[in-house]
């Protein structure tokens, strides 16, 4: 499931979309006329044989109205699903005026600006007063990933019923009024990349223009900022969730909109995080000499042969307890074992392969092999082999039939494969009869940007780095210039995709002082990569997201 790492964007406010009375006269009807001949395609896409700006799309919003009961509280809610218009970083918002104004607009249309119209979910309380209610902007990954999960999986009004660590049969699905939204905590805005979900882009080199770090941080700002304005939010307790590829974003995204905007944010939960991707155990086998993916990921490996009863002799009763004791064993004797390299003695290298086989049920013959370092696609390959299963990355608690029991790595991962059907279709069905939102446009699980750009400018400026990604310095730079943010680290320990130590790892060496490290708590669970595939950890994710915002949203 590309919503997550792969194995291997400024924005026009809704209000500067409406004619001022600056413009002349003959500017304002030839805006009308264009509008009005978009107003028949029901995706906002303009004519571009009427159209006489250089836009492509127009806004939109569907609202309709429901209930959903959290915590024995009937919550009565407005749900709006719609769009909102963003440009590409150096777009000029009066420069399309100046455009209509001399005259052009569609015979420049090939060349016009990138923008995106970056499709919305958002749920209001009804009775609750606006300007104090908290909202939050919660995103998947990826990169280029839809909302669906979140949204549908975790703290939507209805969420789709799947199977706990098998295959879910195929339709039809069970939506269900859902017990742990977060709407008893906050409004909530379910936000799609651009490109992905009903997100589209369009306009002269619209892929370079939005897929890319700095350009979807862009793209994700400037739509919070139309978004505060047009629903009268600029003075709401704020609030960024996002998972996986998310919780770069939202690293990325709160310091730039904190540094750059002026708006500070209230707190931000990162679930499934990872921020340096020189710890992704996806394929460090190409970046020798740095072994820190391999140390982060081992208490995730243990945690799923503990999971799959891989382990000899007797099973640990309980599962916390044991991962506490691989934490220590991988940053203390595994880590200097690694150290050494090629100098490190064959007899401790063979006690070595033997200490591993006996905390991941993975035999010593093969770690010695690997020379004692396993990458994500070899432990679901080989984690239970001899049953011909492939373990899951995303949440390794999944199995499913080998494809090729001879290869090296897995072919595929059990997990997404299990439920990614539930959520697209459940989704589509729940949009168009629920949401009212109608549309011809095909639903998109995840954009198709596979040349993502990863450069990304520091938060000094100075200079912008392509290679591996890390945004450590800008969650590091947002809470020591915003000493008022808070961050919750949430995760699940059968998550291999985002290793859960990963995150405790990158959190305790952010650059800041120590002081600053009391802003953040910590979730773990035992679930996988999205934590509300288990439902007693999607009660507690949810019970501790809505304490953090709760703690978090008092005014001064």
């Amino acid at each position: 499931m590309r919503r997550t790492l792969s194995l291997a964007a400024t924005a026009v406010s809704l209000l500067a979309l409406q004619p001022t009375l600056a413009l002349a006269k003959a500017e304002v009807k030839a805006d009308a006329k264009a509008d009005a001949a978009r107003s028949d395609d029901p995706d906002g896409v303009p004519d571009p044989d009427t159209a006489t700006t250089t836009r492509f799309f127009q806004p939109r919003k569907v609202q309709s109205a429901g209930t959903v009961t959290v915590g024995g509280q009937r919550i009565d809610y407005t749900a709006e699903a719609g769009t909102v218009v963003v440009h590409q970083g150096d777009w000029d918002d009066a420069d399309w005026r100046e455009k209509a104004a001399a005259g052009k607009g569609k015979d420049e249309a090939k060349d016009a600006p990138a923008e995106a119209s970056m499709f919305y979910t958002a749920y209001f309380k009804k009775g609750a007063p606006s300007a104090d209610r908290p909202i939050t902007f919660l995103f998947n990954g990826g990169p280029g990933s839809a909302t669906v999960w979140l949204h549908m999986g975790a703290f939507g009004p209805r969420r789709v019923i799947t199977a706990n660590d098998s295959h879910t049969p195929p339709a039809p699905y069970n939506l269900v009024d859902n017990a742990y939204s977060l709407l008893d905590a906050s409004d909530l805005v379910f936000i799609d990349a651009p490109g992905a979900g009903w997100s589209r882009i369009a306009g002269k080199d619209k892929e370079k223009a939005f897929w890319g770090v700095d350009q979807d941080v862009h793209a994700f700002r400037e739509f919070i900022k139309a978004f505060l304005s047009d629903h009268g939010r600029w003075n709401s307790p704020k609030f960024l969730l996002g998972e996986s590829y998310g919780t770069p974003r939202a690293s990325a995204l709160v310091n730039a909109l904190q540094s750059d905007d002026s708006v500070d944010f209230n707190g931000v939960v990162l679930l499934s995080a990872i921020l340096n991707f020189d710890l992704s155990a996806d394929g460090p086998q190409n970046n020798p000499g740095v072994d820190n993916a391999y140390v982060v990921s081992l208490p995730t490996v243990a945690a799923t042969a503990w999971y799959h009863n891989r382990l000899a002799g007797t099973r640990p009763a309980e599962l916390e307890p044991f991962l506490r004791e691989v934490e220590h064993f991988a940053t203390t004797d595994y880590a200097m074992a690694l150290m050494q390299g090629s100098t490190l003695p064959d007899a401790q290298r063979q006690d070595m392969a033997k200490r591993l086989a006996g905390y991941t049920g993975i035999s010593a013959d093969y770690w010695l092999r690997s020379n004692l370092r396993l990458n994500v696609g070899q432990v679901m390959q080989h984690m239970q082999e001899e049953q011909g299963l492939t373990t899951g990355r995303l949440d390794t608690r999944f199995s499913g039939p080998t494809l090729d029991p001879t290869a090296k790595e897995a072919g595929y991962d059990p997990q997404s494969a299990a439920i990614s059907s539930a959520y697209i279709s459940a989704f589509n069905a729940y949009a168009r009869d629920s949401l009212h939102y109608t549309t011809q446009q095909t639903y998109k699980p995840f954009a198709g940007n596979e040349e993502w750009d990863m450069t990304h400018r520091l938060p000094d400026g100075s200079r912008s780095e392509s290679g591996p990604l890390n945004v450590m310095p800008d969650l590091a730079n947002a809470m020591k210039q915003n000493p008022g943010l808070k961050v919750l680290l949430a995760g699940g320990y059968y998550d291999l995709a985002t290793p859960y130590f990963e995150g405790l790892f990158e959190a305790r060496h952010l650059p800041m002082a120590p002081s600053l490290q009391a802003n953040i708590s910590y979730a773990y669970y035992p679930s996988g990569h999205m934590v509300y595939a288990n439902e007693a950890s999607l009660k507690g994710f949810h019970d501790a997201t809505a304490a953090f915002i709760a703690r978090n949203s008092g005014k001064h």
